[in-house]
């Protein structure tokens, strides 16, 4: 080898690990902090794609909405109930999510604010073609958790009309499939 080869030899050693070390870097993550919480005992937690839900496409839903439900792929929430966690608990993990959604690309959507609670709306990707949404909740009586829609290219306005024009099934094996899951998790008593 020639004095450039080896030259270009350590410069791409020095790049590749240069990457390796950036890449594990310790960072929270949303998705570790919902792979965490599956493993704590005071969290609910469940995950499931879209198509276990109960909806009807009406006969007047269009293409257009079908494409949009089509365009969420799955569901994850994580909560911590306040009858399950204390103050001190519950202001944690709060603080935790807070931090994770801070520290990311995640952008701000919308945000709610009452007496009952506080709620934001984060989302990643274009505003007209979303990849993830989060819902991030802290609710007085309630406690603290979090929900993420994965995708692909979701319109939050298209999901929003879409929804004038689906209904439940109350009797369909979807809905006892998430009635069961719920129960499992102890959502329901």
């Amino acid at each position: 080898m020639n004095y450039i080869d080896m030259k270009k030899l350590q410069i791409i050693t020095v790049l590749l690990l240069a990457i390796t070390l950036f890449s594990c870097k310790k960072q929270d993550s949303l998705q570790a902090y919902l792979v965490e919480s599956q493993d704590k005992e005071n969290f609910k937690t469940f995950d499931f794609s879209t198509s276990m839900l109960p909806i009807e496409m009406n006969d007047n839903m269009s293409e257009e909405d079908i494409k949009t439900f089509k365009s969420i792929k799955k569901v994850n929430v994580a909560f911590l109930p306040k009858g399950a966690a204390t103050e001190e608990e519950i202001a944690v993990e709060k603080n935790k999510i807070k931090n994770i959604l801070k520290n990311s690309d995640y952008k701000t959507l919308m945000k709610f604010n009452d007496k009952r609670g506080k709620a934001t709306i984060y989302y990643l990707g274009e505003s007209e073609a979303i990849d993830e949404i989060v819902g991030f909740a802290n609710v007085n009586e309630m406690g603290v958790g979090i929900v993420r829609l994965l995708g692909d290219s979701m319109n939050p306005a298209a999901i929003m009309k879409m929804m004038k024009s689906t209904k439940m099934n109350a009797n369909s094996s979807s809905l006892k499939s998430l009635e069961k899951i719920f129960k499992d998790k102890n959502f329901l008593n």
